[in-house]
């Protein structure tokens, strides 16, 4: 193996390491010293960013966007035809599935008026698929993975016309375990895809003539060993409309404060076997909130490593996510996770998704679905909600 990958890989080794500890020491830590240091890496960040000044709800996008577009979708490609050829394709990004689990997405009855739009205009209630996974690229054991979790929500019998044409009755909604995304733009994102295809992305952090350290610190102070992925907050760190000229970011809450207790020697699935033992004794409830773009300048569009301030604008819980008792580790069901493809441009109009990140996404997120479930010889079915699989 090349000096750089090994390089790479030690480093990511104490990480793992960091992790084996992390049910000994990381919420008391949290609890005292992660909000401070978010806010002051968040400081730096704003100091260190320049960001046009805009209007609310305004996008810039930047000359190239097609073209770095082009190139992450590209880079993305070449890597999943690399690393899986000859075996089942996975996800070049939120790669492993801890599991695909049923529920209900209830909107509440007191939205406040403002963000009466789309799908929260009225009490509704949609069935909803949501895969909960790791960030990928690869599906190491859990004790080795970044520590940062994905959520893919895929709501069904959504009425109105979509902005992507491949599913006609679905909204998605798609976030991670931190506030801020891994890079702040696609120019980032399209340096930190060539990392990962060359087996070292450490490197793109740590590289000392165009260092991404405050990201780095950003995605640390929420990395770790993880419960469950039922038991962590999620955010889209990218905003998305809420009906015309409204910003807005989403977060995904649980309402309990429950956590399973991690053993001394995690399992290299543990995350799917805390999923599986709590959803076999209770049904778990998250709440959806949404936080409101109220200053440009401190709440950018186009940035997304900038977290924007809760004391400017908090989240406002809009829906509840019911997730009841159920066995979702089947065979049958895991392979249902490949046939579904979830894209932040499943959304009706005033939904949009906003942002250079999500712009490129439209292309990304498609033609690596087309890509990874032509490997694999595997349909891509829209989902209903009425699917039944053995128990």
């Amino acid at each position: 193996m090349p000096l750089g990958p090994r390089i790479n890989d030690a480093l990511l080794g104490l990480v793992a390491l960091e992790h084996r500890v992390d049910p000994y020491f990381r919420d008391a830590f949290n609890a005292l010293f992660q909000r401070p240091l978010v806010d002051i890496t968040q400081f730096f960040l704003r100091h260190t960013h320049v960001n046009p000044e805009t209007r609310l709800c305004e996008e810039i996008p930047s000359a190239g966007e097609a073209e770095l577009a082009a190139g992450i979708t590209q880079q993305m490609e070449n890597f999943t035809k690399r690393e899986y050829q000859g075996r089942t394709a996975e996800r070049a990004g939120n790669t492993k599935t801890y599991g695909v689990v049923r529920g209900k997405f209830q909107v509440r009855s007191d939205v406040p008026a403002h963000l009466r739009k789309g799908i929260f205009a009225e009490p509704n209630r949609y069935p909803v698929w949501i895969r909960l996974s790791g960030p990928g690229p690869l599906s190491p054991p859990d004790v080795a993975d970044a520590g940062i979790l994905s959520i893919g929500i895929k709501l069904m019998g959504v009425d109105g016309q979509k902005l992507l044409d491949d599913e006609k009755e679905t909204q998605d909604f798609l976030g991670i375990s931190s506030p801020t995304f891994t890079t702040p733009n696609v120019t980032e994102n399209l340096k930190l895809q060539k990392q990962i295809y060359a087996r070292t992305p450490v490197f793109y952090f740590l590289n000392p003539f165009n260092s991404h350290l405050l990201d780095m610190a950003m995605q640390g102070l929420y990395a770790r060993m993880n419960t469950s992925p039922l038991e962590v907050q999620y955010w889209s760190c990218v905003p998305y409309l809420c009906g015309e000229g409204l910003a807005v970011k989403y977060s995904v809450r649980p309402t309990s404060n429950h956590k399973t207790k991690i053993p001394s020697s995690p399992p290299a699935n543990w995350l799917r076997q805390s999923m599986a033992m709590s959803l076999a004794e209770r049904q778990v409830e998250l709440d959806f909130l949404l936080q409101t773009q109220t200053d440009p300048r401190r709440m950018p569009i186009e940035d997304a490593s900038i977290e924007w301030p809760e004391r400017l604008s908090p989240f406002i819980p809009v829906a509840r996510i019911t997730i009841p008792r159920q066995r979702f580790d089947s065979p049958e069901q895991l392979a249902f996770a490949g046939e579904l493809s979830y894209n932040p441009w499943h959304a009706v109009a005033e939904h949009r998704p906003l942002g250079n990140q999500n712009r490129a996404r439209k292309l990304i997120y498609s033609h690596l679905s087309q890509l990874r479930q032509s490997m694999n010889h595997q349909p891509h079915i829209e989902p209903t909600g009425k699917e039944v699989f053995p128990e």
